[in-house]
């Protein structure tokens, strides 16, 4: 009986990969056969845009971690070393502060969306989870990211964020000791948050993007109508009815986004590289030093509603203990939302007033909080910030009963435009 030959099967060198290792079979998996919802919109960028800026923190991270000296005594002279002295110094240091504020930004934003469309529910809850995960190893790749230029600021940022482990019961101090290795901030620290910020914490993060990734393509994307294009799908060619392949008809679009993400990058990074204080702190222009006090000891912005909320909790018994807790709780909250969300539909668009007031409420408590964790505090501001914080956590703990009760619209068969 004759063999027939497969007509799809690849031939010359790229046959020789694909019989070793699948790269064909991963090309239309995931980008040429890979069918996404026909109705991405505007949101839809924040993803392929999260992707960019870590291939950005990677390189330009490489690049600067090998002139840079980790060290109480040489961390500060090797950035101005790497500013001054090494060729186009300047811009790999700028790109890497300025991309450390961009990913945070497309990730919030992408998060963001997420809310909206309903992309951490059934069958998506893992692709969620996943994503909390990458936004909580960002957290302390950011962190330690913060500190290593050992500025005024770095120094005084580490004092704190580091004392806040000090205030856990029985264990507190020895805790802080061991992770700051010395009984403060000095060159241990800086030599072990080094080693977590360009060795280990940034495997970690490439691998849950991974994970995220397979997660994401195994159950399909999520689409602004928040239904399952794969519940309607040809019957010929098996093929959803509403959806496209990724690669070419996303990838172009794509392209689009990420040209004028660029141009804004590009924009801050020639004009104000600085950010107006937000991206580079002006203290963090004096070396560290542990007698002079920075007039207002406040985190990256990107970090400031976490900040917000630990100094809106009253301290009691001496400790602050219940605003770490609190801090903590507004992170750890996000693994849960899949459960939260009780509502029969999934997307904004066909959800009630309820979930539409509460969402845009929200997202001006979240700018709330930020600005509130940028300054310093006051009778007034400290008012706010707890307000501010109730509403954070009551916006998803009564997710089960506003979701539920809330009057919803029927969601159409297909896909719209």
């Amino acid at each position: 009986m004759a063999i027939i030959p497969n007509p799809h099967k690849t031939t010359g060198f790229l046959g020789w990969i694909d019989d070793r290792f699948p790269a064909t079979k991963l090309w239309k998996d995931h980008l040429s056969e890979y069918y996404a919802p026909k109705n991405f919109n505007f949101w839809y960028y924040f993803g392929s845009l999260a992707l960019l800026v870590l291939v950005n923190q990677l390189i330009t991270g490489i690049v600067l971690a090998m002139a840079y000296k980790p060290g109480a005594e040489t961390s500060f002279d090797s950035v101005q070393y790497i500013m001054r002295d090494v060729s186009w110094g300047w811009l790999i240091r700028y790109l890497h502060a300025a991309g450390a504020s961009a990913f945070f930004l497309v990730v919030y934003l992408h998060m963001f969306r997420g809310i909206l469309y309903g992309s951490h529910r059934k069958p998506r809850e893992l692709v969620w989870i996943f994503g909390a995960l990458i936004f909580l190893v960002l957290m302390a790749e950011g962190f330690c990211g913060y500190v290593l230029p050992w500025g005024n600021m770095s120094y005084w940022g580490a004092q704190v964020i580091l004392s806040l482990f000090g205030t856990i019961p029985y264990i507190g101090h020895g805790l802080q000791v061991w992770i700051q290795g010395d009984y403060t901030p000095a060159d241990a620290t800086i030599n072990r948050l080094f080693s977590l910020h360009v060795v280990a914490l940034p495997f970690v993060l490439v691998g849950l993007v991974i994970a995220h990734l397979i997660a994401l393509h195994e159950v399909g994307s999520n689409n602004p109508d928040g239904i399952e294009i794969k519940k309607k799908k040809d019957p010929t060619t098996h093929i959803p009815l509403d959806g496209i392949p990724f690669h070419p008809y996303y990838t172009v679009k794509d392209i689009v986004g990420v040209t004028v993400f660029l141009i804004l990058f590009s924009a801050v990074i020639f004009f104000a590289p600085e950010g107006g204080g937000y991206v580079l702190e002006k203290p963090n222009f004096m070396p560290a030093n542990p007698q002079v006090t920075p007039d207002e000891i406040a985190p990256s912005w990107y970090f400031c509603v976490f900040y917000a909320m630990l100094r809106a909790v009253p301290s009691a018994f001496g400790t602050q203990i219940w605003g770490v807790i609190v801090m903590f709780a507004a992170v750890l909250i996000l693994f849960f939302l899949p459960w939260l969300d009780r509502s029969p539909v999934k997307s904004i668009r066909y959800k009630g007033p309820i979930f539409k007031v509460a969402v845009v409420i929200f997202a001006l408590d979240f700018l709330m909080l930020s600005y509130l964790g940028m300054h310093k505090p006051s009778p007034l501001f400290t008012a706010m910030a707890r307000f501010g914080t109730f509403y954070y956590f009551l916006f998803f703990l009564g997710m089960p009963i506003y979701t539920r009760i809330d009057k919803t619209k029927p969601e159409p068969e297909r896909v719209t435009a």
